[in-house]
């Protein structure tokens, strides 16, 4: 203000000079004081930042200059290459990290300027997809349809000839009514394929939220994962999948996981010396670590796997292959008979037998020549009508429809193709694991679920340090662990039954040393110190077996420690028996407390093993059949599809699940019914392909031990759906037909493994398999309809052409025209537009039914002799009535030529709309079964009748039609109606099993 003020008065004037003389120098001075207090501040703000400041330039500069000498490319090969040789040029891990500007320990710098620099430098965390296709670029695909060419081509030169011939008023008529159907043609297809093509992009971008744990200015945080830069030091630990490319710092035990990158199990141990390489989209196996991060984003080894991936984004199923061979037959069908009409349309022409046929000598060059544009226009739509092109668009509409349908049930598809194949699924091989502890026992008996206020505190702070620091998590969220079944479900038993806070936990205790859990020994444990007291404690857990022998006391409910007497060690023994008897993982804890001094002395920093250890409890935990499952599994078997356990339980456990669940009936025979996974391996190749049909439950199965039972499945000729949750899993869901992820707390690498992603439980697969079949069902219904339609066409246009002795004046779907042939085509476009695109929409979104469910597609053909039965019954009987109205409709009818001719085009439109009901039902006879339900059919029906009567009654010019009469109208429709007895009919005729084209066949 007081600036402004200042300027003011200086470019004020005056005639007092002395006084504005004073006001100068006063508002000087009280400028330049504002300007000294403005310095001064700013000056201290300098001295406490200053450091600060010089350091950020600095790194900014040190990064750039960095980057001259150690790009992003040459750390990308590094990691990707895993060069030891170049490692060690740049110094070893150690002169990475200092070249990076970072810390083993502490990271980088927390501040915005530091990250923004490595992101300019090295980019961001981020993948880029290819961009989702406009509506212009699938505008632009139709237009390269030669089809479409040649039509456009003819109306050009027949709306050039129209115009001189009759002049600009009359003249455009002709090549305008074309060039306006085809652009409404070319806009619905466009359309019609841009929208479900914008629902898969849409589904593609659904992912998993994923935060990451770093250490920036010694702080360790969690940031979203695409915030990551090159630099930061990222903590990895049991069941993380690894952000970025990097180097590894320090850690225990670290094994990573890389058959999401090279499609096989592949589990490989990571250390300082040997292989200190990480790989971005790997997962960890086992131990923990902090990483250095070299590579982000499309500079990873995932983010090139991704690229390649994303070349080709859009896949063409199996299906649409097959309907597009379909499409392909069709559509040269189509061009044979119009070549034929076309030969025809020349010979009458040239004999002057058209209305306005050639006369030698009196016909001028351009009269031809605007003839033969008109001909060739009709016999493109000709052709253009007969191709099915409406197939592979109902396809894409179908998957959309379902794909979105799914999404809402919680279902993710991630392969297009799986919606197909999962129609078609013969065997599901599946763990059916969800796991609770439903038993815990203390001291000298069990403790009944809320009587955990009974136990001692000190023996409930055992537990937690037991259960709590064996996890790798850092919140109380059950849904956030990512663990081995038994343990995550003694972590919920703990959270939700003992009260068990993980982030309490961890911010009081350290873990000193760790010893995972050893098969052999069956057990693992850890060495930790309480952080408040600085106590040193031993943990260990593992098989009642193994921790009992190490124990030489115990805890009781009030926390006192006491001897463990013969008798005691007996009835402990008893109780872990009688609980693994009853189907029971049991896992036992226990505990010592052990000198400070001689931690302190370098004696304890390896875990105890004597038998001094005081036993804590057992916990008892069973893998419940989930509600809804047993009711899932019927209707799996219900649709003949094979329901087989696969689980690493022992064959107790398991035949007791899977006979829970209804896999298994009591009184079917172990021997024969179920096997364990080493068991399964000693066969020989002649055993394995003789048994593995009768295989229900495998039990103690390896990872190893599922993808050889998948292989032989699929080599009997099975199509093999596996469900899997974990990252052993996906070897198995990469090898199976369809691989299907379940629950929401599945293993990223399973994730990524498989087409299908369920977010809750083994209920939806169900779900999952009513959608597939009834998708596979719709493209039947529509392909029966399409075919109906084409054959009708074609037989129209054959018999017209050849039986006519003189060409007739027809404007319909096969039309050979004299005089004015854009109609003709117009029409033809009109139907091909109704018939295809709205025709599609309306018996492609279809919904599950039960009766579906009973009908395996296994070995299927698409087309099916009854679909056969349908499709030539209903086409012999319009072919019958449309060319009876041809040829005597103007004496049946008492009509002139054009409105017989209306007749026939409505007649035919009309034919298909009550055909559509027909194809809704292949095979029973009640066509209008749940119609109500498909309020998008029906709206469809409506909109198509009224655009036909607008066709008819209002577009005379436009369209080439004649107004109908009440009696017309109802002769067009009773006529049409009459389909509906005939499909009654004919479906009550049986059709031979053994299928009449092998080669359109659902699987190959």
């Amino acid at each position: 203000m007081g600036t402004q003020l200042h300027h003011n008065l200086v470019q004020t004037p005056t005639s007092n000079g002395k006084h504005l003389k004073k006001w100068r120098l006063a508002f000087d001075a009280i400028f330049f004081s504002k300007t000294l207090l403005y310095v001064a501040k700013n000056a201290v703000k300098q001295q406490l930042n200053g450091r600060l400041l010089r350091t950020l330039s600095y790194t900014a500069i040190d990064i750039k200059t960095q980057t001259e000498h150690f790009d992003k490319v040459s750390l990308s090969k590094l990691v990707e290459e895993e060069n030891l040789d170049q490692l060690r040029s740049f110094g070893g891990v150690d002169g990475v990290v200092a070249a990076l500007k970072s810390d083993a320990k502490n990271g980088i710098r927390d501040d915005h300027a530091d990250v923004f620099n490595r992101q300019m430098a090295f980019g961001s965390n981020t993948y880029e997809r290819p961009p989702a296709k406009s509506l212009f670029n699938f505008v632009l695909k139709a237009f390269k349809d030669p089809m479409i060419i040649l039509a456009v081509v003819c109306s050009a030169f027949s709306l050039g000839f129209g115009i001189r011939k009759h002049g600009l008023t009359k003249g455009w008529s002709d090549g305008g009514s074309i060039f306006l159907a085809i652009s409404i043609v070319i806009m619905a297809s466009s359309v019609s394929n841009y929208w479900p093509n914008r629902q898969f992009n849409k589904l593609s971008q659904i992912s998993y939220t994923m935060k990451v744990e770093v250490v920036r200015s010694g702080w360790r945080q969690h940031i979203p994962v695409d915030q990551i830069v090159v630099g930061d030091v990222v903590c990895l630990r049991i069941g993380d999948k690894i952000p970025a490319d990097g180097l590894f710092l320090h850690g225990h035990l670290l094994s990573i996981d890389k058959s999401s990158l090279t499609m096989n199990i592949d589990i490989v141990a990571v250390n300082c010396h040997l292989n200190p390489f990480l790989w971005s989209g790997s997962m960890v196996a086992d131990g923990y670590a902090l990483m250095l991060v070299t590579s982000v984003g499309m500079n990873t080894k995932w983010g090139k796997m991704l690229s390649t991936k994303w070349k080709d984004p859009h896949e063409t199923t199996p299906i649409q292959a097959r309907l597009q061979a379909i499409t392909s037959l069709t559509s040269k069908v189509g061009l044979m008979v119009a070549s034929l009409v076309f030969l025809v349309w020349l010979v009458h022409y040239f004999k002057g037998e058209m209305r306005n046929g050639y006369v030698p000598g009196k016909t001028e060059f351009h009269e031809v020549f605007c003839e033969m544009v008109g001909i060739l226009a009709t016999v493109i739509a000709i052709a253009a009508g007969a191709v099915a092109e409406g197939l592979p668009l109902a396809v894409v509409i179908t998957l959309a429809y379902s794909m979105k349908s799914m999404t809402n049930n919680h279902t993710i598809v991630r392969k297009h193709s799986a919606c197909e194949a999962i129609a078609s699924a013969t065997t599901i091989c599946t763990k059916l694991n969800q796991m609770a502890v439903t038993k815990f026992w203390l001291g000298q008996g069990f403790i009944e679920q809320g009587a955990y206020s009974q136990v001692a505190p000190t023996i409930i702070e055992l537990l937690h340090q037991a259960v709590g620091l064996h996890t790798t998590q850092n919140s109380s969220k059950v849904s956030s662990f990512i663990w081995t079944p038994i343990e995550k479900a003694i972590i919920c038993w703990a959270i939700q039954e003992m009260g068990m806070n993980t982030r309490e936990l961890k911010e009081t205790c350290s873990i000193l040393h760790g010893e995972a859990f050893d098969s052999k020994k069956r057990r693992g444990g850890f060495l930790m110190k309480k952080n408040n007291d600085n106590t040193i404690h031993v943990h260990w857990k593992g098989t009642p077996e193994a921790i009992l022998a190490m124990c030489s006391q115990y805890y009781d409910t009030t926390g006192i420690v006491k001897a463990i007497d013969y008798d005691t060690r007996e009835k402990l023994n008893h109780v872990a028996q009688v609980m693994a008897t009853d189907g029971l993982q049991c896992v036992a804890f226990a505990h010592k407390k052990t000198s400070i001094d001689l931690y302190e002395n370098g004696i304890s920093h390896q875990l105890i093993e004597d038998d001094c250890l005081a036993f804590i409890g057992l916990v008892g935990v069973k893998d419940l059949c989930q509600p809804g499952v047993q009711k899932a599994v019927e209707d799996c078997q219900y649709a003949g599809v094979n329901i087989k356990m696969v689980t690493r339980d022992g064959v107790l456990v398991a035949r007791a699940i899977a006979t829970e669940c209804g896999i298994l009936k009591p009184e079917q025979s172990m021997e024969s019914e179920v096997v364990e996974g080493a068991e399964f391996q000693n066969y020989t190749e002649e055993e394995r392909m003789a048994k593995v049909d009768k295989i229900r439950v495998m039990a103690s199965a390896s990872p190893s031990d599922i993808l050889l039972m998948v292989k032989y499945l699929r080599q009997k000729g099975h199509m093999v759906a596996v469900i899997g949750t974990d990252t052993e899993d996906a070897a198995a869901l990469r090898e199976a037909d369809i691989g299907i992820s379940m629950g929401i707390q599945a293993a990223d690498v399973a994730k990524e493994s498989s087409d299908i992603v369920i977010l809750d439980d083994f209920v939806s697969v169900v779900n999952v398999l009513k959608w597939g079949r009834t998708m596979f069902n719709q493209i039947q219904i529509f392909a029966q309809f399409q075919l109906t339609l084409s054959i009708t066409s074609l037989a129209i246009d054959f018999v017209t052409a050849v039986s006519a002795s003189e060409p007739p004046t027809i404007k319909i779907v096969a039309t050979i025209s004299s005089g004015e042939i854009p109609f003709a085509a117009l029409q033809v476009l009109w139907v091909k537009l109704i018939m295809g695109t709205l025709a599609a929409v309306a018996l492609a979104t279809g919904q599950p039914s039960k009766e579906l469910m009973k009908c395996p597609v296994d070995g299927k053909p698409l087309i099916t002799n009854i679909m056969w039965r349908n499709i030539l019954a209903q086409a012999i009987y319009h072919v019958a009535i449309l060319l009876t109205i041809h040829f005597k409709g103007k004496a049946i009818f008492g009509v002139n030529e054009e409105v017989k001719d209306t007749m026939m085009f409505n007649t035919f439109v009309l034919c298909q709309v009550f055909n559509k009901f027909n194809a809704r039902e292949l095979k029973k006879k009640n066509i209008f079964k749940r119609i109500h339900k498909n309020k998008l059919f029906v709206g469809i029906i409506g909109a198509i009748i009224i655009l036909q009567v607008v066709m008819v009654e209002f577009l005379k010019r436009f369209a080439g039609t004649e107004r109908l009469n009440w009696e017309q109208w109802g002769a067009s429709i009773g006529i049409a109606a009459m389909s509906w007895p005939v499909a009654w009919y004919v479906k009550r005729i049986p059709v031979p099993n053994k299928p009449f084209f092998n080669y359109l066949k659902w699987k190959n």
